[in-house]
């Protein structure tokens, strides 16, 4: 009993380092966002000598917040909505549909997984400009709908699994179509993992920058949060206290998001490994 409590402690401590290591970025980012751009230049670790608020501001202002907000929102939503819909759809039907060719098609929708974005970010701008996809805010958001599908898809072939193929041979017999079967009786059962994928995928398109930048960084009208605090720096000087106020307010969204539905994460991606 001893040696248990010990190493609980231990474990324990570890937990608290581990943390403090992964806040301390974030908290010396908010206590600089408050500081003059010379008190952040003479010295970043030191806490400001008066709050300057006026950073935010001055940031709102320059990054024309509400717009961009309105943009990455946009962006999230119908990429999130996409990748859950298309998503709960294939991951169904592959799992209830035994076959080779669903077994390899299957095998298909999952290999990107295993790709690295950088490797056909390439390809991919050249494909976006040829369907017109790029310096469009719903182009964005249905590229991110083919780069999310594939842990959607893998996730929720796993969960239905666990649902008896009983519920769906028996609305079948009562007449029910099989949209109807998965709309009304499949997905309402798809709730926990559900919940679990729109919190990862929001996390991942509204912090994304990377291919913001590559897609609609040309126009001023489709920048994104992420682009927009990234404007702070230019070729000849790096405005930190606005670029700093501006991840504030950027980060702040998702976090508290996050908060919120940080129950639903893990719960969600166990309950879909259970038969993955």
């Amino acid at each position: 009993m001893m040696r248990r409590t010990t190493l609980d402690w231990l474990a324990t401590a570890l937990l608290i380092v581990l943390a403090a290591v992964a806040v301390y970025p974030v908290a010396l980012a908010v206590c600089n966002s408050v500081k003059t751009y010379r008190e952040i230049m003479v010295d970043a670790l030191k806490p400001p000598k008066s709050f300057q608020y006026q950073n935010y501001v001055n940031a709102w202002r320059l990054m024309q917040y509400p717009r961009v907000f309105a943009n990455t929102l946009a962006i999230t939503a119908v990429g999130v909505a996409g990748i859950v819909l298309f998503g709960s759809m294939a991951g169904y039907m592959l799992s209830r549909t035994k076959t080779r060719l669903s077994r390899f098609a299957f095998s298909m929708c999952i290999a990107p997984m295993m790709i690295p974005f950088q490797t056909i970010m390439i390809t991919l701008m050249q494909v976006a400009r040829r369907l017109h996809l790029s310096n469009s805010i719903l182009g964005l958001a249905v590229i991110y709908w083919g780069l999310g599908l594939p842990f959607a898809i893998f996730l929720y072939h796993g969960f239905v699994k666990t649902i008896p193929v009983e519920l769906d041979e028996a609305a079948s017999i009562d007449g029910a179509s099989p949209l109807r079967i998965f709309f009304v009786i499949v997905l309402p059962l798809l709730k926990p993992l559900t919940s679990s994928i729109v919190v990862l995928e929001v996390m991942w398109i509204w912090n994304d920058f990377l291919l913001p930048l590559l897609m609609v960084n040309s126009r001023q009208s489709t920048k994104t949060l992420q682009l927009a605090a990234y404007s702070f720096f230019g070729q000849y000087i790096s405005e930190w206290h606005y670029a700093l106020a501006g991840f504030v307010m950027t980060v702040a969204v998702p976090v508290a998001f996050f908060l919120l539905m940080q129950k639903h994460v893990v719960k969600g991606v166990v309950a879909g490994a259970i038969k993955g």
